[in-house]
């Protein structure tokens, strides 16, 4: 089981991250642009993914994860129950949603050969 101390940890590796406060969630940004949030309430984490790789990620795990029920789902914000997550599918959505915002020179390093 996936903890939100996993989660941060996971979220904190990749450079140049900052958890900074963003109203009644915890965000994690790259270069001032969001790319997760955690909501403590529900325990789960949102995060951006552009609209082929939340339909991939959606259809891996249904129950697990999908789309936010609004105009941001729309836009590729994607929920996550990350608690149950394997932690290899955990580490690739959150490095995906990384990867999504994160400016090219800073996804390469994560990325290399994308």
């Amino acid at each position: 089981m996936n903890t939100f101390k996993d989660l941060s940890k996971l979220a904190l590796s990749f450079p140049e991250v900052e958890e900074v406060p963003h109203f009644e969630k915890t965000p994690f940004r790259v270069k001032k642009k969001i790319f997760m949030t955690y909501d403590e309430i529900k325990n789960t984490a949102t995060v951006k993914l552009s609209e082929v790789d939340q339909s991939a990620f959606s259809a891996a795990g249904k129950e697990h994860i999908y789309p936010v029920d609004n105009k941001w789902g729309k836009q590729g914000w994607t929920i996550i129950e990350f608690e149950v997550l394997h932690k290899d599918l955990l580490r690739d959505i959150v490095t995906t949603a990384y990867c999504e915002i994160a400016p090219k020179s800073l996804k390469k390093l994560v990325r290399p050969n994308s």
